[in-house]
């Protein structure tokens, strides 16, 4: 008899990696029987026929989002003294005194974080959570489903979702081996494994040394280099359309050579409106000069700011707004859910764009996919004001020291040099594609066409253990 495998969605940043990609069809080549548990508002069962369990409480307790964030704190808190590194004080959201109930919340947080502030106050407030969670209608519920089901094995999508802790618990409880996929290049020190499960798969060995350097309760034996299925979709040759196509469906110019202004969240860059206006105005020079060039505009997903909307549209003989092919599914930004039209979209973006510009983000890999270059924008707009985020503390994060050298990217350190890094990239004479390659490995691994593959392997050996 074939094997179960739920494949858990907590939230919906799972669903481009693990229903729109070839994941679900490699699993059931290899014999096993999917059944997505989703917890999500997109039904898989309507949009793509696959079979679903759907959770319909999504009752979390009250006081887990308040715990979550302690334990995050004393986690950064912990790493900060342990590593005697200041960055770790730079992944905390500052708290909020807006009224009496927030402020009487952020005492009670500040509290059990001066209380707890160890490894082993770490484990009391992990222990709070789950005995808080299984007080849960949610967690009864989802015991009943996975009784009703009977997996054999519960892949969960995310590490890092508040949501799935019930569910995962449950599934503990019953003795139902429990794997957490880590989910993103930047999440293990940022103290974001929300979850303790039985089984970590991880992207690369750099991913497994932090797991194991970060949480010392897990052990070396749990933890599985797979890979991520995040860039196969630019390895599928089915995706590709001839520029022609591509061109005219999206109203490009085939005379033009296009870079592509891959946008940032708010947070990450609050002004990056004004980086793109700067590419603009080194694209504008450029053409005077003989070029004939166009910028392609990928918005940030989940941005549904309007503050790129004055560049755009003094710009729009320049720039053309391709849309990443995403849909809201509710009113909060992580309601905003990738469609599997959209890898196509993306993938021919990247193959179409002579390189990326954009401040920090993993599409630098996706360009290295396809063997393009990516310009970081690392200087400070003069628009900075106190009480605005830097850009600059983004690239003293952890994850990039996994950078072989500083020419895995290109860095514009000042906007006055942008227009000729722009121009030397297009004449080929700069490039961070040779030391990039290198660090696309370091952080997605060695075979990133073959990551679903590895972890339906990796998922048959742990079943069988």
């Amino acid at each position: 008899m074939s094997k179960k495998v739920f494949v858990f969605f907590p939230d919906g940043v799972g669903l481009r990696n693990f229903a729109f990609t070839k994941f679900k069809e490699i699993g059931e080549e290899k014999g096993y029987q999917i059944v997505y548990w989703n917890n999500t508002v997109f039904s898989l069962k309507d949009q793509l026929g696959y079979d679903e369990v759907k959770i319909q409480d999504h009752k979390t307790h009250p006081l887990t989002p308040a715990y979550s964030r302690v334990r995050k704190h004393i986690e950064l808190n912990v790493s900060q003294k342990k590593f005697k590194d200041k960055v770790y004080q730079t992944y905390k959201f500052p708290f909020s005194y807006n009224g009496l109930k927030n402020t009487l919340l952020t005492t009670y947080i500040r509290l059990l974080i001066g209380f707890n502030s160890s490894e082993k106050g770490i484990l009391r407030i992990r222990k709070r959570i789950n005995a808080l969670e299984r007080s849960t209608t949610k967690y009864q519920y989802c015991k009943e489903q996975l009784l009703e089901h009977k997996p054999d094995l519960i892949f969960c999508t995310t590490q890092r979702a508040t949501q799935s802790i019930s569910a995962l618990l449950a599934a503990k409880d019953l003795g139902i081996p429990v794997v957490a996929f880590v989910y993103s290049w930047d999440n293990v020190p940022k103290a974001m494994q929300v979850v303790e499960a039985d089984y970590y798969f991880v992207w690369s060995d750099l991913m497994k040394e932090e797991v194991l350097k970060y949480y010392p309760f897990v052990n070396e034996s749990q933890v599985f280099v797979t890979g991520t299925p995040q860039f196969e979709p630019h390895y599928d040759t089915n995706l590709f359309k001839s520029k022609e196509v591509f061109f005219n469906e999206n109203n490009l110019d085939t005379e033009k050579r296009y870079i592509c202004f891959s946008g940032d969240d708010e947070t990450t860059s609050p002004l990056d409106q004004f980086y793109l206006e700067d590419l603009a105005k080194a694209v504008r020079n450029l053409n005077t000069k003989g070029e004939n060039l166009g910028i392609i505009y990928r918005k940030c997903p989940v941005d549904t700011t309007t503050r790129y909307d004055a560049v755009i549209d003094t710009n729009k003989d320049v720039i053309t707004v391709l849309d990443p092919l995403w849909k809201p599914a509710g009113k909060n930004w992580n309601e905003i859910l990738p469609t599997k039209e959209d890898l196509g979209l993306l993938h021919n973006v990247c193959a179409h764009s002579e390189f990326v510009t954009n401040v920090c983000s993993s599409t630098v890999f996706d360009f290295i996919a396809h063997n393009k270059p990516c310009i970081y924008f690392n200087y400070e707009q003069p628009q900075l004001k106190k009480g605005i985020r830097d850009i600059g503390q983004n690239y003293k994060y952890v994850h990039f020291r996994s950078m072989p050298s500083q020419k895995a990217a290109v860095f514009c350190t000042d906007k006055r040099d942008l227009e000729d890094q722009v121009k030397q990239i297009l004449d080929q004479k700069l490039s961070n594609v040779p030391d990039g390659k290198k660090w696309y490995e370091i952080v997605a691994g060695k075979n990133p066409t073959q990551a679903s593959l590895t972890i339906w392997e990796t998922i048959d050996k742990c079943i069988n253990k």
